[in-house]
């Protein structure tokens, strides 16, 4: 069956602006001289701006929504997820201004009505000129990056909701081709930023606790894995994730209506990620860790590799480890290029410690890229020979090493 989309449980605005080079500022409308402002008409199918390049400096984009819903307009950079500038709950008939300091670059620029999904009308976005300095205090600046790393984790979110139900639905109904297909790309959304449902007591069990671990914990298994092992059925002699436990014990693929259940369950845990990254409790746990809280989810989710990833016992039965390995990582260094300037700004040490870890980003990306991407697909980590194995984990430690003194540098 097809379930309706759940909108977001809070409407609350949040306007985030920041620069790929640089952390942006935000300025009134009425510093922006109206000639200057480029036009965004958004509708249920497509996200019309008036230009496709700017000159870098102050960029005011006035965003009119004639679609049927409440819409959103985003300035994305090059690589669709770091977020530059949102500007969100856009009621239908409703006009919305988002203002930005661009620094010169490619971008995306892309409109999200209903607030739930991958958007429409993403079209790429060129700002040309010369660099722009950055104002504003030091506390003012680590705000900004703060409901940056908010927007991008509700964005993530708005679109692990649909892509859930999609999935769920698929699976309910017996396609299973059709779920074992989706279910690398829909558990991206959620590795990006798996540390904020982590926090959240047993939400992340329900959602994505191996069978192992359900079992060492006496916890019902439920979620993604247990979805996992119906849709890729073990042989009659193979072994769980620990080795030991023959993978038929107390075990046998669902019923329709065990089916039914388990992919429910799975929309309503999503649901209520989804409810919590839109209220004032997510804000507010954002707002009192700060910048320290950002860094620290760089490291948690370059762990979540190093510990769960890379020995191939994350998704045992699909072999999709190298999808979240990925995701963790995009997830990790997304939430690094925020304070990455903080750091830098600490001095010489601090610069070369975020030279260090831009570089180490890199070499494990390429690493990874020899065995797929996330759009494409990754081969089966089965397939993998014990020295791809090596060199991805020697990458890990050597990235794992300076990104664990970046919070103490950030709070220099």
């Amino acid at each position: 069956m097809i379930r309706p989309r759940r909108a977001p449980a809070s409407l609350a605005v949040a306007l985030a602006a920041v620069a790929a080079v640089a952390l942006s500022g935000c300025v009134a409308k009425s510093e922006v001289a109206s000639g200057d402002a480029l036009t965004v008409t958004s509708t249920d199918t497509s996200c019309e701006v008036s230009a496709t390049a700017a000159k870098s400096g102050t960029l005011t984009f006035a965003v009119s929504n004639t679609s049927s819903q409440v819409s959103e307009f985003y300035l994305l950079a090059e690589d669709g997820l770091r977020i530059i500038g949102e500007v969100e709950n856009i009621a239908p008939g409703a006009e919305r201004t988002l203002t930005v300091v661009a620094q010169p670059g490619r971008y995306k620029t892309l409109c999200k009505p209903g607030m739930v999904g991958e958007g429409v009308g993403r079209a790429d976005f060129t700002v040309s000129g010369n660099a722009v300095a950055v104002t504003g205090d030091d506390a003012e600046q680590k705000q900004k990056a703060v409901d940056l790393y908010a927007a991008f984790v509700k964005d993530q979110v708005e679109q692990l909701v649909p892509a859930v139900d999609t999935f769920a639905t698929a699976y309910e109904s017996g396609q299973d081709d059709r779920a074992r297909e989706q279910f690398p790309t829909v558990r991206a959304f959620y590795e990006r930023i798996e540390p904020v449902a982590e926090s959240l007591g047993d939400l992340d069990p329900r959602i994505d606790y191996r069978e192992v671990d359900a079992v060492a914990e006496g916890l019902d298994w439920t979620g993604f894995h247990r979805i996992e092992k119906d849709l890729w059925v073990p042989k009659k002699d193979a072994l769980n994730a620990d080795g030991e436990t023959p993978a038929w014990q107390d075990w046998s693929p669902s019923t329709p209506a065990q089916r039914a259940a388990f992919g429910d369950r799975l929309i309503a845990d999503v649901g209520e990620l989804n409810d919590y990254v839109h209220s004032d409790d997510f804000q507010e746990a954002l707002d009192t860790q700060g910048v320290a809280g950002i860094s620290n989810g760089a490291i948690a989710l370059l762990d979540e590799v190093a510990t769960g990833k890379i020995t191939g016992e994350e998704d045992w039965w699909s072999g999709t480890d190298l999808s979240d390995f990925a995701a963790n990582v995009e997830g990790s260094e997304m939430a690094f290029s925020l304070v990455a300037d903080f750091a830098s700004a600490t001095g010489s040490e601090g610069a070369e410690l975020t030279k260090e870890i831009t570089r180490r980003y890199d070499d494990l990306e390429a690493a990874l890229a020899q065995h797929g991407s996330l759009t494409d697909g990754f081969v089966a980590y089965r397939t993998l020979t014990e020295d791809d194995k090596r060199t991805l984990t020697d990458l890990i430690n050597a990235l794992a090493e300076p990104l664990s003194r970046l919070t103490a540098t950030v709070l220099q």
